[in-house]
């Protein structure tokens, strides 16, 4: 029996559920599938929300031939593959062929660049789905030649017309005696996830002891879900619980706790490279100039994962894990930034001082811009002593060194220039 998520997709406009703000009367994308036309483009949303269902629902309101591809187990092989049998299509064909490709985060360069000139003259049309940002997983070549169409997750209401639309349309739940007394544990275990609603609704029904009636209750959706229990929810609540104690553990100093963190979103199915995203952005916040090796060290770990791809990918992960949480730590370069952008709403647009004002005119060098500015190198070590605040900000400190071997090195080179005033 093909699952309950497959069976409603959606096949017209008007069945479609959720994004009001791209399928609503008028939404522009709505009046683009309304007038049969139809463009290159991706759908960034979280998990569950009706990308895939979109994309399909496309091609079949159009009558488009169409192409899917999941960039997990695709390779470029694949993609040239379909982009030849696209371009040899009947010549009586006149519409363009969609390519679906799911998780399309997941190429690396070389499969995204295979789908440039296809996408560029028109030989496909491309509609991608990705649950990342694809500013940052998708090149900026094929990003350009695309509309990225953002999908957020469903509200209750939406996930509750999802229920509704199953119990009265679908050809197996239509036939049974189903009542929802109460969907609060529905919604919640599914995470604002359709598949997953979906899925535990069909769950719930195969394990009725009886399907003369069945109630759905809190009660009785929670008492099957302790039964079920996962290891790791990508997309529910022991997500973010998981990725806050292996942050948390790195933190803290605790390489062990790290890498089991660490594990346990590898084999619960995590992307690796949102487990990378994450160290890189730790790297500057908690360990930060304490040790600027970490930063880099963190930013040639995504590299080189986005490169090599699991699972040998896993023992690059765990060699920066570890080493991020062995490394001393500081947080004053988060501190300070955050310091700054507060005295900058508070103080608002403060005049630059004259001679650090660039002079590219005459007027402007007549009128003092630039003036009396000290050349730092034409001084002893570097270092010229002069006003770069703004007047009102002269006494205002905002970075203080952390407690650390490098950041005390810097905080004595900065107090011995500060205190060795230039000669003539």
């Amino acid at each position: 029996m093909i699952p309950l998520a497959e069976r409603m997709r959606p096949l017209t406009p008007d069945d479609y559920v959720g994004q009001p703000h791209l399928m609503s009367p008028d939404a522009p994308l709505r009046k683009s599938l309304e007038q049969k036309k139809i463009h290159s483009c991706i759908f960034w949303g979280p998990p569950g929300v009706g990308k895939t269902s979109l994309a399909l629902l496309m091609s079949a309101y159009l009558d488009r031939k169409l192409y899917a591809l999941s960039a997990v187990n695709a390779g470029v092989k694949d993609v040239r593959e379909i982009l030849a049998r696209a371009s040899k299509r009947d010549l009586f064909q006149k519409d363009t062929p969609i390519l679906f490709i799911d998780e399309i985060h997941r190429f690396n360069k070389s499969q995204q660049d295979a789908l440039l000139e296809a996408v560029e003259k028109g030989i496909i049309i491309l509609i991608g789905a990705t649950t990342e940002n694809p500013s940052f997983e998708v090149n900026n070549a094929l990003l350009s030649r695309c509309q990225v169409y953002i999908l957020t997750e469903l509200s209750v209401d939406e996930l509750k017309s999802l229920i509704s639309n199953a119990l009265s349309k679908d050809i197996v739940l239509n036939k049974l005696n189903i009542r929802v007394d109460e969907p609060d544990a529905l919604m919640y275990f599914s995470g604002g996830d359709a598949r997953k609603l979906y899925n535990l609704l069909e769950l719930i029904v195969n394990t009725a002891e009886s399907t003369d009636e069945i109630i759905i209750s809190n009660a009785s959706v929670e008492q099957l879900m302790l039964t079920k229990s996962v290891m790791f929810d990508k997309g529910g609540e022991m997500h973010y619980d998981i990725i806050s104690a292996f942050i948390k553990s790195i933190k803290g100093s605790d390489p062990d706790a790290a890498v089991y963190w660490m594990a346990r979103m590898i084999a619960g199915g995590e992307d690796p490279i949102f487990i990378c995203r994450r160290m890189v952005v730790l790297a500057a916040e908690d360990i930060g100039l304490a040790n600027s090796n970490g930063l880099l060290i963190a930013n040639a770990c995504m590299d080189a994962v986005h490169k090599i791809g699991m699972p040998e990918a896993r023992i690059i992960m765990a060699q920066c894990a570890i080493y991020l949480a062995c490394a001393e730590k500081s947080n004053s370069a988060y501190v300070a930034i955050n310091q700054a952008l507060e005295e900058v709403n508070r103080s608002g647009d403060l005049s630059v001082p004259l001679h650090l004002r660039n002079a590219p005119t005459k007027l402007m060098k007549n009128i003092g811009y630039g003036a009396d500015y000290k050349y730092p190198h034409n001084f002893p070590g570097n270092y010229a002593d002069q006003q770069y605040m703004p007047d009102k900000l002269v006494d205002t400190t905002l970075y203080t060194p952390g407690h650390n071997l490098a950041e005390a090195k810097m905080k004595a080179a900065l107090h011995e220039k500060k205190n060795n005033k230039e000669t003539k």
